[in-house]
């Protein structure tokens, strides 16, 4: 079984739905090398309205439908996982924000045969 419990980090993206890296969605491959690395889980939320640096705002009204809305990737484990992995995949983001807080997990129990489809 997979535990992660006390102080961890959480690494947060800040991304473009059209963003991307090796010529696919740039969230996709985030979750996948995160998969590939072992990290303990990821999450990948899609806005409905928002705008970054660019100062344009995205959002999903039918009048002004946008095909780059905002998606958020949260990424929790130990802080060496999450520092190990940040030095794989900074190189992969070229606009957005990244942010790394300190957390507290109270608990988290999973097994330990990932599947991915």
């Amino acid at each position: 079984m997979s535990r992660l419990n006390g102080l961890c980090q959480r690494l947060t993206i800040y991304i473009g739905e059209s963003d991307s890296a090796d010529h696919k969605p740039l969230a996709t491959e985030i979750v996948h090398r995160a998969h590939a690395s072992g990290m303990a889980g990821v999450t990948v939320l899609r806005g409905v309205i928002g705008y970054g640096a660019s100062n344009h705002i995205h959002t999903t009204r039918i009048l002004s439908l946008s095909a780059d809305l905002p998606i958020i990737i949260e990424i929790v484990d130990e802080h060496e996982r999450i520092q190990s992995f940040l030095t794989e995949i900074e190189h992969l983001i070229e606009k957005g924000l990244v942010t790394l807080e300190d957390v507290h997990v109270i608990g988290h129990i999973g097994n330990s045969s990932p599947a991915l489809s």
